[in-house]
């Protein structure tokens, strides 16, 4: 393969995952709007997605697979537990909220798993040293621009005439924007606990994809309890109307399987940082979809918000980018986060 289809193919396979992820975002809107529970939700996707990743995952790994022992099937677990609490935050807050500020949110994902790293000594803190500056300030931006995006609306900037008036009076039903951003809050951190004990699963058990099933697998089971006990209507595992059934395909297919799957092949191929990179482009494309084709209203606090979360990110990022690049040259102590095995700034999607 050339240099250049090896740079090419996970471009378009990042941009793909993203534009996978928003889609999800969108359509799991619609359905909890059309009244589909948000716990259900998180039950049927990962059934679905657990039943196209068993077959898949025995065929890749059919010859290295390592062996299963109960201490694995325990970090599975809890995998799958801290897992679960985050999707179903994660849906709560999108359908209090909106697609635009779920995807505006992920990117706290990064800063989030830099303070629990330091916190957990995983990460070691040299003030001294740039990127060490650069990762701490960007992730009080990261934090001050979420801020921003929750609290503050402001006046709106632009709005697009759409002639899809009933999707777009569906994910215009915010219940409590400042409540819903405070689950996607909670998600974030749900998410950055999450890559932690995924560190720790990958440093002992090495087959990708049949530790994504067995996540998927368990939270398939811990949420089928919690909606057995949060949901007493029946109705409420119905998939009518139609939105509901389609959203269910496509965040089993597309949201987990192909999505993970892809960011999966992209962090082998080209390490995390790259990976990463590509999480602001997700508000382009929600923003995109949202004024383009839904009629959203751009709001001056929302943009502002968003401005400031990118440029957090990508300082996170440059201090990451910096301290791989002068580890490499033997200058300072490699940081057990920054392995190429143990990616703690790993995509939430993952």
């Amino acid at each position: 393969m050339t240099m250049g289809a090896k740079i090419a193919l996970p471009f378009v396979g990042m941009i793909m995952a993203e534009c996978a992820q928003v889609g999800l975002m969108i359509l799991s809107k619609i359905a909890m709007s059309n009244g589909m529970s948000n716990f259900v939700f998180v039950f049927y996707s990962n059934a679905l997605a657990s039943l196209v990743l068993l077959p898949s995952s025995l065929l890749v790994h059919r010859s290295d697979r390592p062996p299963l022992t109960f201490p694995i099937l325990c970090g599975f677990f809890l995998l799958g537990l801290v897992g679960c609490l985050a999707q179903v935050f994660g849906y709560a807050g999108i359908n209090l909220s909106s697609p635009t500020l779920g995807t505006a949110m992920l990117n706290l994902v990064p800063g989030i798993t830099f303070v629990i790293a330091v916190i957990l000594r995983m990460e070691i803190v040299d003030w001294r040293s740039s990127s060490t500056l650069s990762k701490s300030v960007g992730t009080m931006v990261l934090i001050s621009g979420a801020f921003v995006m929750t609290y503050y609306k402001g006046p709106p900037m632009l709005m697009i005439p759409s002639n899809l008036t009933a999707a777009h009076q569906l994910l215009s039903q915010q219940a409590n924007w400042v409540i819903g951003g405070l689950f996607l809050a909670v998600d974030c951190v749900m998410t950055s606990t999450w890559v932690i004990i995924e560190t720790l699963v990958l440093e002992r058990y090495h087959a990708e994809l049949i530790v994504v099933f067995f996540y998927c697998f368990f939270v398939t089971i811990q949420s089928a309890i919690i909606s057995l006990v949060m949901e007493k209507d029946p109705t409420a595992w119905s998939l009518k109307p139609n939105i509901r059934l389609i959203a269910v395909l496509y965040s089993g297919v597309f949201g987990s399987a192909f999505q993970v799957g892809v960011a999966t092949w992209c962090l082998r191929k080209t390490g995390p940082v790259f990976v990463s990179m590509f999480k602001p482009l997700g508000i382009v494309i929600a923003t995109a979809v949202g004024v383009i084709c839904l009629g959203d209203k751009m709001y001056l606090g929302r943009l502002v918000g968003a401005i400031v979360i990118i440029l957090g990110f990508y300082l996170v990022m440059w201090g990451k980018t910096k301290e791989e690049k002068v580890g490499k040259h033997g200058e300072v102590i490699s940081f057990g986060s920054s392995s190429e095995t143990a990616p703690l700034l790993q995509s939430s999607s993952e």
